[in-house]
């Protein structure tokens, strides 16, 4: 069987960087996929905060955003560059590469989603087919357009002898339900990431927690934590998707003061690393609560003090991450783009209108010819 071979490109929420990795969907192993070679590249931190800033409006932010994609794009095509050497495949080898783009505004409430990206410069750079817009046909649907990885988690992780649920932590949190029926369903549960990654900037300095190390030296604060519990999207049935958008600085900020608490930072940190855990919790119990085990992935999964926060909250379910499945935590949302990108290659639906709420089942994404 010849290979079918994909690149996916991912660069989340948490805007950690850009992961690539090249796929290929007919593996002599017998498995759904393997992974041929990855990379990751940081990204600079001019770039992040110019990123960060347009979360926001701002003066001059079309010219902005417009440098910035390009940026971006050149990164993307450099990330590929380097996953096909590390692959040690050829860019005419691979049929399409998956670039998802940069999100800066989600609101499918107001039928618009935008991810900053500039498709055509990474098929120039790439010499590949690309495709990229995945979310904006679901919402024109009347779709959430997010998440998309549930299809892409149901054809790699769904076993048929236990019911599981997959958890993907990055800047925002979402779940796949895979029960043994085969019935998909997900959605974002909240916050991952965003909220401590913030704090962390704010009071240490650094981009994000490593490991959960600071947050391991405080503890939740139970009164902060029903504050924050108390948004209304923690409780809005599915389908239901958010993004930097809602949950920011400003969110948080608002809860500190309406809380009237004076306490430690590293007690702040400790409670936004328990919101996460516990709105995953709370959506697991309410949405599926038959399921055995919780497969984790995203940068989360290498948070030790949220492993073990949502240890306990969803006990005595088994708690494991994808690595212990072959794929390591970081290549999970990547290879999902890769796999998107086969899907609207063969004209075949990638999104799952029982988790985003369209009207019906839609090829994804816009196709850049090489």
């Amino acid at each position: 069987m010849p290979r079918e071979l994909f690149a996916g490109v991912m660069s989340g929420t948490s805007l950690d960087g850009v992961d690539a990795v090249i796929a290929d969907f007919a593996p002599r192993s017998g498995k759904p996929c393997e992974t041929l070679g990855a990379a990751h590249i940081g990204f600079p931190s001019l770039l992040r905060d110019e990123l960060l800033a347009l979360q926001q409006p701002g003066n001059n932010e079309l010219a902005r955003a417009g440098a910035a994609a390009n940026m971006l794009a050149e990164l993307y095509a450099d990330a590929i560059a380097r996953a096909l050497a590390a692959a040690k495949i050829a860019a005419p080898d691979v049929r399409a590469a998956g670039v998802h783009g940069q999100t800066l505004r989600h609101r499918p409430d107001r039928g618009f989603t935008v991810q900053l990206n500039n498709p055509a410069r990474v098929a120039e750079k790439s010499g590949m087919v690309v495709v990229a817009d995945f979310r904006s046909r679901d919402v024109a649907a009347g779709g959430q357009g997010a998440p998309l990885v549930p299809a892409f988690h149901a054809a790699l992780f769904a076993r048929p002898d236990r019911h599981r649920v997959i958890v993907n932590v990055g800047g925002i949190a979402n779940i796949t339900d895979l029960p043994r029926d085969g019935a998909v369903h997900g959605f974002d549960t909240g916050p991952g990431n965003v909220l401590s990654d913030l704090w962390c900037a704010r009071n240490r300095g650094t981009t994000f927690d490593a490991q959960g190390a600071w947050a391991a030296t405080g503890t939740p604060n139970d009164a902060l934590l029903e504050v924050l519990l108390a948004d209304p999207f923690f409780s809005a049935p599915p389908p239901k998707s958010t993004h930097r958008d809602k949950f920011n600085l400003q969110w948080l900020e608002e809860r500190l003061a309406a809380a009237h608490l004076d306490d430690e930072a590293e007690n702040i940190q400790a409670t936004l690393v328990a919101l996460t855990a516990r709105t995953i919790g709370d959506a697991v119990r309410a949405y599926a609560p038959t399921a055995q085990e919780l497969v984790v992935c995203g940068g989360g999964a290498n948070n030790a003090t949220l492993m073990k926060y949502l240890a306990q909250e969803i006990a005595p379910r088994k708690l494991l991450t994808t690595a212990e499945d072959g794929v390591p935590v970081e290549q999970v949302e990547a290879l999902a783009f890769a796999w998107l990108a086969r899907e609207a290659l063969a004209g075949r639906p990638g999104n799952l209108p029982e988790v985003t709420g369209a009207k019906g089942k839609r090829v994804l994404g816009g196709i850049y010819p090489r």
